[in-house]
């Protein structure tokens, strides 16, 4: 090896290290700007759009940003990884679909001592695995989604596909929320809330309250 090829390799490890931990920082700010909802004021329906437009990532490179992003947040071995560039994006994003607190150590001593692509191999056996023993919980954790956006009346609205708990969590809120808008809104001589409108499609939720 040349001292020009060693001095490259040095160059190369370096600047990749640099990079890691820019993404790091790119994912807290993510995080950050997630849970500010601005992206919404904007127009935009979620976070992973609002970053495709502004920055030019793919829409599906920009959903796994803001998802890695969310699940970094209670990860925080595997973030300090990143930020000091000892465990790639690439390995971070791959055990973080797996990743718990109580896995969190172990998992990543498997990303240290194993390439990317070793990684991708244990998180999908990793996934098949959970799916045998437990199929519909794997199906509702992948499937869950909450949206929000404004219309162009500056409405919000709110589009979500939630297992039967968290639905019924957020249809208590939302009923909450109905019933303080009717008590604040309503004409002299009313006696009952105004109905919400039929759901989309003749869909209902496990609990018979609409849900789209």
């Amino acid at each position: 090896m040349t001292n020009d090829t060693a001095t490259l390799e040095q160059e190369i490890a370096t600047l990749a290290a640099q990079l890691t931990s820019a993404t790091a920082r790119l994912l807290d700010c993510i995080r950050a700007y997630d849970a500010s909802e601005a992206w919404a004021t904007q127009g935009f329906r979620s976070c992973a759009a609002w970053l495709s437009w502004r920055i030019g990532l793919d829409l599906r490179a920009a959903r796994e940003h803001v998802r890695v992003a969310r699940a970094l947040a209670a990860l925080p071995r595997l973030q300090a990884a990143l930020a000091e560039g000892t465990l790639s994006y690439s390995k971070v994003r791959a055990l973080s679909r797996i990743a718990r607190p109580e896995t969190e150590e172990d998992l990543l001593t498997m990303g240290r001592d194993g390439t990317a692509a070793q990684i991708e191999r244990l998180v999908r056996g990793y996934r098949r695995v959970e799916a045998l023993e437990n199929p519909s919980a794997v199906a509702q954790v992948e499937g869950r989604y909450v949206q929000t956006w404004h219309d162009e009346q500056g409405m919000l609205v709110v589009e979500a596909r939630l297992p039967p708990e968290q639905g019924a969590l957020l249809l208590q809120a939302l009923a909450a929320a109905e019933h303080e808008l009717w008590a604040e809104t309503r004409q002299p001589g009313s006696a009952e809330p105004p109905r919400r409108p039929p759901p989309r499609g003749n869909r209902t939720c496990s609990s018979g309250g609409p849900m789209r």
